[in-house]
């Protein structure tokens, strides 16, 4: 058997690393788009009256000896910000949840019914671009399987390539778009979103952060791929300039 070429053998390195960054931005992707950890911060929520044998910093306790009697008066000593306890939450594209006051455990809400109306066309749009970048990463990946396992034609493996590189760029610019307008979306959700929910501090979560990453692994497999593409091009027509030239010699001085 002859050995493999070494053109050959930075193709298939090439390739296996396009289809290794391809594959880490579809997990990426999913992970994030699934989870409800985009946006992480606290809820400034006013404490409940402490009832029964329920005691300590979370409720506001009653100066009167007889909390039970309704005619009693009954002075709250607590003011400012001794009223209010502050509340974990975490919100991703589908859901937002947050800590329950006195209970374990977290109360969640549907994100899309938290933003404003006028905002959720582009929620929508945003979610609807997230699928097709997920859907377009996975057929990036399956093109670059198929371009590895693929020995028949050079040419043939040369054309799904050119395919799969024009996806992937495809998913990387609707991956951004999607991103964004989900940033955007959110900002809107706070400054206008339900009294009983906008937070008090907020940041992006590891979530966004993934998903981020996600991007910069789709366009790093979407360089490796066309780089790959323009350099077997380059050899094929360098290989073509030297048969060429190697034949326009025999033709000008024959063999005798």
């Amino acid at each position: 058997r002859m050995p493999t070429s070494v053109p050959e053998t930075d193709r298939r390195h090439r390739a296996s690393a396009a289809f290794s960054l391809s594959f880490l931005s579809l997990a990426f992707s999913i992970t994030a788009f699934s989870s409800s950890y985009w946006c992480e911060g606290t809820r400034k929520v006013a404490k409940p009256f402490c009832t029964g044998e329920s005691k300590g910093d979370l409720c506001i306790r009653f100066n009167s000896p007889d909390a039970n009697n309704n005619q009693a008066v009954q002075y709250i000593w607590e003011t400012g910000d001794d009223k209010f306890v502050e509340r974990k939450f975490h919100a991703g594209i589908w859901y937002s949840c947050e800590e329950m006051i006195n209970e374990e455990g977290e109360k969640c809400r549907s994100f899309i019914s938290l933003t404003p109306a006028s905002d959720r066309g582009v929620l929508w749009l945003s979610i609807v671009a997230e699928l097709l970048y997920i859907i377009l990463l996975l057929t990036g990946n399956i093109l670059m399987s198929v371009e590895m396992c693929y020995y028949s034609s050079v040419m043939d493996g040369l054309k799904i390539n050119a395919y799969s590189a024009v996806v992937t760029v495809l998913a990387g610019l609707l991956g951004m778009v999607a991103h964004m307008m989900y940033t955007t979306v959110f900002q809107m959700t706070v400054n206008l979103g339900p009294e009983d929910w906008r937070p008090h501090t907020w940041d992006y979560g590891w979530s966004y952060c993934l998903a981020w990453a996600s991007f910069a692994c789709c366009m790093a497999a979407a360089v490796t791929t066309i780089n790959k593409y323009t350099k077997t091009v380059l050899e094929f027509k360098h290989k073509r300039k030297n048969l060429e030239r190697s034949l326009k010699i025999k033709y000008k001085f024959p063999d005798h």
